[in-house]
C-alpha cells in the first residue's frame, strides 16, 4: 500500500477522525486529508509522531506491506453487508472550485467496497452530472483505475480545484463534458495548458434520497 492508504487505515483501525488523529499529532484537519489523499507527504517529524498514536513502528507507515489490520471497517448486517467509509470531501460537480472537507460515514456495498481497497468517498455538489449524479450523492472514487473514454472522472488542475466530468481523450487534447440536463460549456485542456491530475474514476455512486 502507498503511505497515504497506510495513514487511513491506521486511523480507522483507531477509531480517530481525521480531526482527531490532527489535534493528537499538532497539525490540521485538512493536513490530514491531504496525506490521506496522496496530494500531500508527511514529514518526518509527523510520522514518528502518527506512529506513536498508532503505536506502530515508522516503517510500518512507511512500507508498501503495512500489517493487515482487523476492524477497519465493520460489516453492518441489513439485508446486504456493508461498509462504513469515512467521507473525504465535497467535489463540485458545477464549475471548477476548491474541494471541501466534509467527514461523515457513508454506508458502501461491502463487496464495491473489497474490490477497490483504495478507494474514497466524496460527495457531489453541484448539478453538471444531473442525468446520471444528482447533486448531494456520495461517489466512490477509485485513484488507481485508469479512465477510459466515456468514465465519469474527478480531476484536479494545478490551481487546487476540482470537479467531475465525463473524460474524452484525444491525441493532443483532453475534453472533460457535463452531462447535465442544463447547458454547460465543455472544458478542452492541450498538451500546452496546465497541467490536469486525475483523482479517481467514479465506480459506485448512492444518490442523495437513498441515504435517509
Amino acid at each position: 500500500m502507498s503511505l497515504a492508504q497506510n495513514i487511513k487505515k491506521l486511523r480507522l483501525n483507531m477509531g480517530l477522525t481525521q480531526g482527531e488523529l490532527a489535534e493528537k499529532i499538532n497539525v490540521t484537519r485538512s493536513t490530514v486529508t491531504q496525506w490521506e489523499t496522496g496530494w500531500t507527504q508527511p514529514r518526518m517529524g509527523a510520522i514518528e509522531r502518527m506512529a506513536s498514536v498508532f503505536n506502530v513502528s515508522v516503517s510500518d507507515i512507511v512500507s508498501e506491506d503495512v500489517p493487515v489490520i482487523s476492524g477497519a471497517m465493520k460489516a453492518i448486517s441489513n439485508g446486504e453487508s456493508y461498509l462504513p467509509l469515512v467521507s473525504l470531501g465535497r467535489v463540485h460537480a458545477g464549475v471548477l472550485a476548491d474541494e471541501e472537507v466534509c467527514e461523515k460515514t457513508v454506508n458502501v456495498p461491502s463487496n464495491i467496497a473489497k474490490n477497490h481497497p483504495s478507494a474514497m468517498v466524496l460527495e457531489v455538489e453541484g448539478n453538471c452530472m444531473n442525468r446520471v449524479i444528482p447533486e448531494g450523492s456520495h461517489v466512490l472514487l477509485d485513484p488507481t483505475i485508469a479512465p477510459s473514454n466515456g468514465s465519469i472522472v474527478v480531476v484536479e488542475t494545478e490551481d487546487y480545484q476540482a470537479i467531475m466530468r465525463r473524460w474524452y481523450k484525444g491525441n493532443n487534447s483532453l475534453m472533460l463534458t457535463a452531462d447535465s440536463y442544463e447547458e454547460f460549456e465543455d472544458l478542452i485542456f492541450t498538451s500546452n495548458e496546465q497541467s490536469i491530475k486525475v483523482l479517481g474514476t467514479v465506480v459506485w455512486f448512492q444518490a442523495a434520497k437513498e441515504l435517509n
